[in-house]
């Protein structure tokens, strides 16, 4: 299998599996959003991490498959494309990508589904399709701007340069830099964290501020007041107050 799921301690990594360079050819794109509905459906699974491995995370998509394709082939697949990484950016629990070596193209564009990015040292990321004659087409020019703001991500688009790690966290296009040996272990870790926290609290949490972002702020504010007034029907909320009554903030078990 290219891509895979495994389950540990309430965390699911979905982890990219095709050497060398976890180029994302058709089928790995199917059986990555075959994953990211797994990982949305299963209880046991409350937070994600993305892993292409110690090497690379994943260098783009696949350029010889890519070449045979013509139009009429595009338009057909583009939308199968789109729809692979939109599964991943829609899980409703907590995902991070955890970057080693090249994250460029698809390979970006993936990360960018992720609600956070720890990257390593030596990680390299870009968006280098106008290099190719095309443009991303997984996202990468309406996630890349929401992120980093329009005109670095145009800079990014229109050079199809990569930066490093540094330059990355410079731009907000990652959020933690570590050494490379240690990538996989902080991601879990951020994501094992977040597994025992309060889980439909964290999907309102996720879901309010994806759609706040992608519409008006009257809008986004009625999305937050329904998950606000809703969460007070919760187990956990009932668990939070009453531990921070007695015992003090951040003392909660949740269920």
């Amino acid at each position: 299998m290219t891509v895979t799921l495994d389950v540990a301690e309430g965390v699911g990594t979905l982890r990219l599996d095709r050497p060398p360079m976890n180029a994302l050819d058709v089928a790995t794109q199917d059986r990555l959003r075959e994953l990211a509905e797994e990982a949305t459906r299963r209880d046991d699974v409350r937070a994600v991490v993305i892993y292409g491995g110690e090497r690379v995370f994943a260098a783009g998509a696949d350029i010889k498959e890519m070449q045979n394709m013509d139009h009429t082939a595009m338009v057909l697949r583009s939308r199968g494309l789109q729809d692979a990484f939109t599964a991943v950016a829609r899980i409703p629990k907590p995902v991070v990508a955890a970057i080693t070596g090249y994250a460029l193209g698809g390979g970006c564009e993936l990360a960018l589904c992720a609600d956070y990015r720890i990257a390593a040292e030596n990680a390299k990321l870009g968006q280098p399709e106008i290099l190719l004659g095309l443009i991303p087409g997984a996202g990468g020019t309406q996630r890349l701007p929401r992120l980093v703001g329009p005109s670095k991500a145009k800079d990014l688009i229109f050079t199809g340069r990569m930066v490093r790690a540094d330059e990355a966290l410079a731009i907000g296009l990652v959020d933690r830099v570590v050494p490379a040996a240690e990538v996989y272990e902080q991601a879990h870790t951020w994501a094992a964290k977040l597994a025992q926290g309060p889980a439909v609290a964290l999907r309102a949490a996720k879901e309010a501020v994806d759609v706040g972002l992608e519409t008006d702020i009257d809008t986004g504010l009625a999305v937050e007041r329904n998950w606000f007034a809703g969460l007070f029907a919760t187990e956990d909320r009932e668990r939070g107050m009453r531990s921070f009554v007695e015992e003090g903030p951040g003392k909660a078990k949740f269920s």
